[in-house]
């Protein structure tokens, strides 16, 4: 009932008319003289998975910890179904968390640690019984219930842990890094699993990691945050294709990233070559003028070909074999240095053309993440900077 009285609560919603279960509004929080968020402001729509990824200090497992009632914020906004989730006691949250050590009592079995916040709301046992099984048969762990936590695998841990969240039946699931203690292979088959049990439950997840690959498999959206500051917020889709600047693109997959310049729509300049492009000049841009910008290209895009006059040419630096494909780097004549991932082999000393297609290069703003002179070429050096010190020399 309590569940149901929740779900007929009014509702934000966007001008798509998606509804906004959370909202966080200019959301700051310091530690001592450090400032871990600054003016953070995103929303949440309800039964999204959404992710919050970046590297180690970015601030996401602090906005979790913030939503989820553990950690209170100097100032700002959360509002939770058009009430102000601060206000209220992380207890009374309809709100669970999973956390990447799973904090399972090893002195129960499954079907008690499932079982331990039912027992402390005094629910009847009969309740309890049937919540426990129906938990357990939704994680895949029918018939475990019997079993000691140092009975079952990494992976059960991981599916115990989420059974015990879910059967408080929380309107949203936190989970902080809930893979990070499990191997490769494990990992790789819980992303497809906890994406496949957050559709059949129909509850919004919010989650939180630094694995790129864990982001793109499992959400809806991705909040890409570095040194307490959202980057970008989009689709897996967009935050790879259309990176927002250098370092979104560098910390999504791997990238090349070149300093050009465009005077025109449709049409930029980079790698002593002018190419064309899909994507216009940006509104405060002025045509005529040598606009700086950064270039994007993934690795992927980037076809080897044999040396020609219409290509890039260069020489094949390194390659490595990553099991799908190789990872070439080939050192551009004008001293750019480029990644590609190619299923073929090169050798290694050989001459090379490279080529891509329009739609392949993305432009992006020059931000404070952009590659400095100097910072792009083989080996960190700017073929032209270097030419010119020993030609003032």
């Amino acid at each position: 009932m309590e569940n149901k009285d929740l779900k007929s609560k009014q509702l934000l919603k966007d001008e798509t008319g998606s509804e906004h279960i959370i909202e966080v509004k200019d959301l700051c929080k310091s530690y001592d003289d450090l400032q871990v968020l600054k003016n953070i402001t995103f929303y949440i729509r309800n039964n999204e998975f959404m992710t919050l990824l970046g590297p180690s200090g970015c601030g996401k497992s602090t906005t979790l910890r913030i939503i989820a009632g553990f950690e209170t914020a100097d100032s700002g906004i959360v509002n939770f179904e058009g009430d102000d989730l601060l206000r209220v006691p992380a207890h009374k949250r309809h709100i669970n968390t999973v956390f990447q050590r799973y904090a399972l009592f090893p002195h129960l079995n499954v079907f008690d640690n499932v079982a331990f916040g039912l027992r402390l709301k005094k629910v009847p046992k009969n309740e309890i019984t049937e919540r426990v099984e129906k938990a357990l048969k939704t994680v895949g762990l029918e018939g475990y219930g019997n079993r000691y936590i140092d009975q079952i695998s990494g992976g059960q841990m991981q599916r115990v842990a989420i059974a015990r969240a879910i059967i408080n039946r929380p309107r949203v699931l936190l989970l902080d890094e809930p893979l990070g203690a499990l191997d490769l292979k494990m990992r790789k088959e819980m992303q497809i699993e906890l994406k496949d049990m957050q559709r059949e439950l129909g509850i919004t997840f919010v989650y939180v990691t630094h694995d790129q690959e864990e982001a793109l498999t499992m959400s809806d959206t991705i909040i890409v945050m570095k040194d307490g500051i959202i980057q970008q917020i989009g689709t897996p889709i967009d935050i790879y294709n259309e990176p927002k600047n250098a370092f979104v693109a560098d910390f999504i997959g791997e990238s090349n990233i070149i300093p050009g310049t465009m005077k025109k729509d449709l049409e930029v300049t980079f790698a002593g070559r002018t190419f064309e492009c899909v994507d216009k000049l940006f509104a405060e841009m002025e045509a005529g003028k040598d606009n700086e910008v950064d270039v994007v290209i993934r690795p992927e895009d980037i076809y080897v070909k044999e040396e020609s006059d219409s290509h890039i040419n260069g020489t094949v630096d390194s390659i490595v074999f990553k099991g799908v494909h190789y990872e070439i780097i080939v050192i551009g004549d004008n001293g750019v240095e480029w990644m590609i991932h190619d299923v073929d082999p090169v050798t290694v000393g050989s001459r090379v053309g490279l080529t891509f297609d329009p739609d392949d290069i993305h432009i992006m703003r020059k931000s404070e993440f952009s590659p400095k002179k100097g910072e792009f070429g083989a080996k960190g050096v700017d073929k032209e900077e270097e030419e010119e010190a020993e030609t003032e020399e």
